[in-house]
């Protein structure tokens, strides 16, 4: 899984090699391998080993895809799912979309957290539609081209399927 810490350009690839039991774990992040030891976690934060090396992490606030926590008196924002964004706008229609298509659908299920846009406003492709969220994950949706809102088939807190109309851009 990819992840983004804040004001940091690079992502980072991190993942689980081995379960060596015992809670100690064989870590790779990105191309290096570290010694992980969990001493202790609830659902306030995790007390662990990283070579040898002691840390405390309190979570602050998980909702949608980030995460803010505290690692050693330090605030950090990770963002877990940096390419989410991109693929819901490729496939809303913001990759090479036709400018035939009127209308902007969504491409995941989700409850519509906010509406950024109202009918006659000019939106350039790439603006931000709306957000939804899904499996506990905030996502923008993009619009597909330039054009003009002429209606908006969504609501605030209403749900959508995928495939669902958002709003019809022309």
């Amino acid at each position: 899984m990819d992840y983004k810490i804040a004001d940091i350009e690079k992502s980072f690839e991190g993942k689980i090699v081995q379960n060596l039991g015992n809670n100690d774990y064989v870590i790779k992040i990105n191309d290096d391998e570290h010694q992980l030891k969990i001493i202790n976690m609830n659902s306030n934060g995790i007390e662990f080993l990283l070579d040898q090396k002691y840390h405390k992490a309190k979570y602050l606030e998980q909702s949608t895809n980030e995460m803010y926590i505290v690692i050693d008196n330090v605030p950090i924002s990770i963002n877990r799912h940096t390419h989410f964004d991109e693929v819901v706008y490729k496939h809303s229609g913001g990759a090479g979309a036709s400018n035939a298509q009127l209308s902007l659908k969504s491409q995941i299920p989700g409850k519509v957290v906010s509406i950024a846009i109202a009918e006659g406003d000019t939106v350039k492709k790439g603006d931000v539609i709306c957000t939804l969220e899904s499996m506990k994950m905030q996502v923008s949706v993009k619009a597909h081209k330039d054009g003009v809102v002429t209606s908006i088939k969504i609501k605030e807190t209403a749900t959508v399927a995928k495939g669902d109309a958002i709003a019809d851009i022309e």
